[in-house]
């Protein structure tokens, strides 16, 4: 193979993870909107084959309906809903796990396709093999989530919440990590500014999913609707009753919409360092329009996210809020993959 026809592959791969990243995202947007719409309890059973049918007639709608009834949602929350009503949360639980199983469908058969072709440059392989192995553990992990809020509390574990978001960001980033690897191989040596500023790179990255992480806490507990001032919390900025336990950050809702603020401060502070220093020092023209988008989603993040709070946590702006978080992430990884492959 020629390195025009190597080159040509790598750039139809790329592509298509990029698409699959994209439906990825599509898939986290659709699933706050599921939870923030109450719905993620609606399906009450997992049924991974034959899961992608929906009631088609009004007695198998009745019968979707009377097992919901059985549940402690229906009991203790939703008692004398109406089978239209129960249809208005269905649904959006219904395309959420419609679109994992596209996902699924979309990955394996192209997979399939560049694997049987030859098109798969060597060492790709184990890296494609992963994220489809990732998709699966997904799933599974998702019906895991949703049965924490199937016995007496109706409400999923903020754990399992955080760990099935956490994951699926995992997934999406990895995806585009090996897509930017395809698009822009390395074309010469790196400095020694931009080996230190990739170093400096990373750690955000990981911060960045660290303050996503938190999000899925707040999401998890409803911390966000605890404290609906900005920028006191109540009557302070630092409110009474912090970390009142071991397991405060966790499970305790003033902890936690605290430490998701302090986590946004440092961040606005640590990338706009960042930002300069790439921009003011680097070579790379991609690591400097990285920075220039990451700067740009950041500060649109932190508007959604004062708005989310102020507005007390509206279904449209709090799913923007993750959406933006989604997109802040996706510049930091290109700004530091920019710096890795120069």
């Amino acid at each position: 193979m020629t390195s025009i026809e190597q080159m040509r592959n790598d750039r139809q791969i790329a592509m298509w993870l990029i698409f699959c990243s994209a439906v990825v995202l599509g898939m986290i947007l659709l699933g706050g909107v599921t939870r923030l719409t109450h719905s993620g309890l609606s399906m009450v059973e997992w049924k991974p084959l034959v899961g992608v049918i929906p009631p088609l007639s009004e007695d198998a709608w009745m019968a979707v309906f009377e097992k919901y009834k059985l549940f402690p949602e229906y009991q203790k929350k939703n008692l004398g809903m109406n089978l239209g009503e129960f249809k208005s949360i269905f649904v959006f639980e219904y395309l959420h796990r419609v679109l994992g199983r596209l996902i699924g469908i979309i990955f394996f058969f192209p997979f399939v396709f560049f694997a049987i072709k030859g098109r798969i440059r060597p060492g790709l392989m184990p890296k494609l093999i992963v994220m489809f192995f990732l998709g699966g553990l997904q799933g599974l992990l998702g019906w895991y989530m949703v049965k924490s809020g199937l016995v007496n509390d109706p409400h999923v574990s903020q754990y399992r919440l955080t760990a099935h978001l956490g994951a699926a960001v995992l997934i999406y980033g990895y995806m585009l990590w090996v897509a930017f690897a395809l698009l822009q191989p390395a074309a010469g040596q790196q400095t020694k500014v931009d080996a230190g500023l990739a170093r400096c790179s990373g750690a955000l990255v990981a911060l960045i999913y660290l303050m996503i992480l938190s999000g899925g806490l707040v999401a998890g507990t409803r911390a966000g609707f605890a404290y609906s001032t900005w920028p006191l919390m109540g009557n302070s900025f630092i409110p009474a009753g912090l970390y009142t336990s071991g397991l405060a950050m966790f499970e305790d809702i003033t902890t936690i919409q605290f430490n998701h603020r302090m986590f946004a401060y440092l961040l606005l502070v640590l990338v706009s360092s960042f930002s300069w220093l790439v921009y003011k020092n680097s070579n790379s023209k991609n690591a400097r329009l990285g920075v220039v988008l990451l700067m740009l989603a950041l500060l649109v993040q932190v508007i959604l996210g004062i708005s989310t709070l102020l507005l007390h946590v509206p279904v449209a702006v709090a799913a923007a809020h993750q959406g933006g978080a989604i997109v802040t992430f996706t510049a930091a990884l290109f700004a530091s993959h920019s710096l890795v492959r120069p």
